[in-house]
Formats: structure tokens, sequence, C-alpha cells
């Protein structure tokens, strides 16, 4: 992933956001990672960030169950904005419920994972996320929009 790229971590639990951020490292991520405790500071930030001068690429990690804006309609306003839609999105979140992930993946998510229970399977699937955010490549934001 290039170095312009930031991940920005929509997780409202601090300690899933530790190990987050911790296993991405391991796992050879030395982007800049950012947490957002809840849906509108995500929101707020992305929509009114409009003065990058700079061009840069977002990746956001973002939890359904979220305090003031839930995870969905997150992803919502993202993709109905113009100049935001190609941020890609992986949804991480404890629920399996097939509506929700039928939801986000109509939203345009470009993951739905379940968080694992286990502390060790937790773990193994942020350093696997890690592992592919490493070879993939990320859209800049169109900055004139």
């Amino acid at each position: 992933m290039r170095e312009n790229v930031e991940i920005l971590v929509a997780e409202d639990d601090e300690g899933h956001f530790s190990l987050i951020r911790k296993n991405l490292v391991r796992a050879g991520i030395d982007n800049n990672i950012f947490r957002f405790a809840d849906g509108q500071k995500r929101l707020d930030s992305l929509i009114l960030n409009n003065k990058d001068t700079t061009e840069k690429g977002y990746l956001l990690i973002l939890d359904i169950r979220m305090p003031k804006v839930g995870g969905i309609e997150v992803l919502e306003k993202l993709r109905l904005n113009s100049r935001l839609r190609k941020i890609p999105v992986i949804v991480l979140t404890t629920t399996d419920d097939p509506k929700e992930v039928a939801i986000c993946h109509t939203l345009g998510c470009s993951m739905y994972i379940v968080k694992p229970v286990e502390y060790d399977n937790y773990i193994d699937a942020i350093r696997k996320i890690g592992q592919f955010l490493s070879i993939i490549e990320i859209p800049q934001i169109d900055t004139e929009q």
C-alpha cells in the first residue's frame, strides 16, 4: 500500500482499536492509522476535510455498532458523496446477521469481516487483513470536488 494512504478506523472500543493498530503494524503496515470513536466524528472529518492540497488515499475500517451515527449510515453517506465514494471500506464488526451483511455489500463495502470472539483468532484475522492491505492499491481522493 502506498505511503500516502491513511488508514481510518471507526471503532468505539479502545481495546479493539489497540489490537487492530498493533497487529496491522506487526503485519508490516507502516501507514498512519487514526481512530474515530464514533461514526459522526468519522463523517465530519471526511466531509469537512475538503482542504487537502496533497493527493491522498484513505482506507476505512468500519465497525457497524457505533455511537451517534452507526456504521451503516456512515457507509451510506460515503457512497452518496461524489468525492468520497471511492474510499475502500472494510466492515469489521461483531455481527454476522445476514441482513446486515447484505445491506453493507449493497451499499458498497469492499469486505465484511466478523470479529472472531477468541483472542488468538481475532489477532490472526487482523494480521491477515494487514497482509492483504500490503498488496492492494487504494484510489486517491479527488481534491477538486
